[in-house]
C-alpha cells in the first residue's frame, strides 16, 4: 500500500464568478499532522469541503485517491463511511442535547428499534478518555466552555472510527491553554494511528506540530515542505503565503494621540442577572483622540462585557456608573442611540453579530446607516451602489463586485466590509474586538494598515485582542481586564507579554 493516505490530484472547483481551485495537487502521508496554511480565500477550506464531500463530485473536476483507490462522495456520509471525519471552525454540535446524545448523534447504538442510552454513555467515556476530557457525559453542551467543546467535537469524529481527520482552524477561539491542551492531544491521536490535516493562521502553532506544511496561494499549490529536513520558519511560511516578504507585521505609525478626551468611563459596573454576578467592576478608563488603546485580558475577563455595556446595552445588564463621549455624558438605552453619538463596535464576532452573510456587500455597508444612501425616507440605489463600491476601492476588499453574497468571501475580506459598514456610520471612536481573529498573516497587515490611517486622521480606537503580540504592537496605550476589574494601565511601548499577563491573573 502507498505510504500516502490521501492524494487528490488536478483538483478545480468554479463557484459563479470566481474560480477557487486551480489543478491543486496535495498528497497527505499515513500517520502525520499535515498543516495546509494560506491567505484568507487561498482555497484551503474549499479543498477540504471537497475532500468531505460537502461539495460532491459532480461540482469539481479531479480526483480524490484514499487509502489507494479512487473516491466519489456525493455527500458528507460518503466520506465518514470511508473513514474521514471533519470538524470546522464553527462547531456543530448541539447545544441542548448532552455530551453523549451529540458524540452519538446519527449513529446511536440502539437494541432492537429502542435507543440504548446506557452503552452510548458507556462509549462516550471511552471516547473522552482519548481526548483526555473528564466529565459526565450526560452533561448538556451548552454547559461547557469552548475548549471542551472543541475536544467533544473530536470524540464525535473519533466515535465513527476515522483514520484521517480533518480539523479547520480548531485553535481560533481558544484561549492559549486550551491550545496547548489541543495540540498535544492531536500529537496522541497521531500515536495511535490517526493521521491529522490541519488548517491554521496561527504560524508559531503550525511550525510547532506539523510534520508536513502545504501552502495555497489564489487556489493554486505554491509548495510541499518536510518541516525538519527543510528550513522552514514563519518568514518563509509567509512569503510563500502571500508572494512577498513581510518584514514587520506590524506596519509603523507615529503615534501623535490629542489631549482631547473622545471616551472616559468613571466607576462602570455591570450586573448579569442571567449569571447572577457582576461581570464588570468600578472600572475607569479613556481614549484620547487619534490613539489606539488596547484592552488585554484572558478570555472571559470581562472585555466584551465592557464593549457591549457602552454600545447600548443590548444583552441587558444592570448598569452604574458614568460615560461621557466628547465631554457629553451619556446614557445609550440601545446601540442605534451610541452609533448616532458617534459610537460604533466591530463584533468580535462577524459572521453571528457583525454582518448577514446571506446579504451582499453593498447591502451590509449602508445597513447601519441607511439615512446615508436615502433620500425622502427612500433608499437611493445610485447612491447605494456608489458608496459599496468607493468602500471596496478604498478598502481593497477583493470580489468580483458588490453585489457578491458576504458568506461567499474569504475571513479577511468579510473584516474589511465590517469595517466599511461601521466607517460608514462616521463615529469618533471605534470599539473593534478581536480585530484579526480568524484571517491570515496578510490580511491582518491590511487591517492594521487601515486601523492606523483611521487614527492618523482622528479617529480613535479601542481594540480588544487576545494575541498579545498584537495588542502590544498596535496600542499606545494598554488597560488589562481580570475579572471585571481593570487591573492596570501601561504604556505600550515599553510594555512586555510578561507584565501584560501579570495582570491578566490578579484576580
Amino acid at each position: 500500500m502507498s505510504d500516502h493516505i490521501l492524494e487528490m490530484r488536478h483538483i478545480t472547483k468554479t463557484f459563479p464568478g470566481v474560480r477557487a481551485l486551480s489543478d491543486v495537487n496535495f498528497a497527505v502521508r499515513r500517520g502525520e499532522i499535515h498543516c495546509l496554511v494560506g491567505e484568507n480565500g487561498a482555497g484551503k477550506s474549499t479543498l477540504m469541503k471537497i475532500l468531505s464531500g460537502v461539495y460532491p463530485h459532480s461540482e469539481f473536476e479531479g480526483s480524490i485517491i484514499f487509502n489507494g483507490r479512487e473516491v466519489r462522495f456525493n455527500g458528507i456520509h460518503d466520506s465518514e463511511k470511508a473513514g474521514i471525519g471533519i470538524i470546522y471552525q464553527e462547531l456543530a454540535l448541539v447545544p441542548e442535547m448532552t455530551v453523549f446524545e451529540n458524540i452519538m448523534l446519527g449513529h446511536e447504538i440502539r437494541r432492537g428499534i429502542v435507543v440504548d442510552q446506557n452503552q452510548m454513555i458507556k462509549k462516550s467515556e471511552e471516547l473522552l478518555k482519548r481526548v483526555r476530557l473528564s466529565i459526565n457525559p450526560t452533561m448538556k453542551v451548552k454547559d461547557l466552555g469552548i475548549g471542551k467543546q472543541q475536544l467533544v467535537e473530536i470524540a464525535k469524529a473519533l466515535s465513527r472510527n476515522v483514520s484521517l481527520l480533518i480539523l479547520d482552524e480548531p485553535t481560533a477561539a481558544l484561549n492559549e491553554d486550551d491550545c496547548d491542551n489541543l495540540l498535544n492531544i492531536l500529537r496522541e491521536l497521531k500515536g495511535q494511528g490517526v493521521t491529522c490535516i490541519m488548517i491554521s493562521h496561527k504560524l508559531k502553532e503550525v511550525l510547532s506540530i506539523a510534520d508536513t506544511i502545504t501552502v495555497l496561494r489564489d487556489g493554486q499549490t505554491i509548495c510541499t515542505m518536510d518541516r525538519k529536513a527543510d528550513n522552514v520558519n514563519e518568514q518563509v511560511l509567509i512569503k510563500h503565503m502571500v508572494g512577498r516578504s513581510i518584514e514587520n507585521i506590524y506596519p509603523p505609525r507615529e503615534s501623535k494621540p490629542s489631549d482631547e478626551v473622545v471616551l472616559e468611563v468613571r466607576d462602570w459596573n455591570a450586573y448579569d442577572a442571567t449569571l447572577g454576578r457582576k461581570v464588570l467592576n468600578n472600572v475607569n478608563f479613556r481614549v484620547h483622540k487619534g490613539e489606539i488603546v488596547g484592552l488585554a485580558g484572558l478570555v472571559g475577563s470581562g472585555r466584551t462585557e465592557l464593549a457591549r455595556s457602552l454600545f447600548g446595552n443590548p444583552d441587558g445588564y444592570h448598569l452604574q456608573g458614568e460615560v461621557y463621549l466628547k465631554g457629553q455624558k451619556c446614557s445609550f438605552r440601545h446601540p442605534k442611540e451610541a452609533i448616532r453619538s458617534g459610537l460604533a463596535y466591530a463584533s468580535e464576532d462577524r459572521k453571528r453579530n457583525g454582518l448577514i452573510l446571506i446579504q451582499s456587500i453593498q447591502y451590509n455597508i449602508s445597513l447601519a446607516n441607511l439615512d446615508g444612501v436615502s433620500r425622502n425616507g427612500i433608499i437611493n440605489e445610485e447612491l447605494d451602489k456608489q458608496t459599496a463600491n468607493e468602500f471596496v476601492k478604498s478598502l481593497l476588499i477583493k470580489t468580483p463586485g458588490i453585489h457578491q453574497l458576504v458568506m461567499n468571501l474569504s475571513g479577511g475580506n468579510q473584516q474589511k466590509v465590517s469595517v466599511a459598514k461601521w466607517l460608514f456610520v462616521g463615529p469618533d471612536l471605534l470599539i473593534f474586538d478581536e480585530p484579526t481573529r480568524g484571517i491570515d498573516v496578510g490580511a491582518k497587515y491590511e487591517i492594521y494598515t487601515i486601523m492606523n490611517q483611521l487614527v492618523a486622521k482622528g479617529m480613535s480606537i479601542l481594540m480588544i485582542s487576545s494575541e498579545l503580540p498584537e495588542i502590544l504592537g498596535m496600542s499606545d496605550r494598554i488597560y488589562v481586564v481580570a475579572n471585571g476589574h481593570i487591573t492596570g494601565e501601561l504604556d505600550a511601548r515599553s510594555a512586555t507579554q510578561e507584565a501584560v499577563m501579570q495582570l491578566a491573573t490578579q484576580y
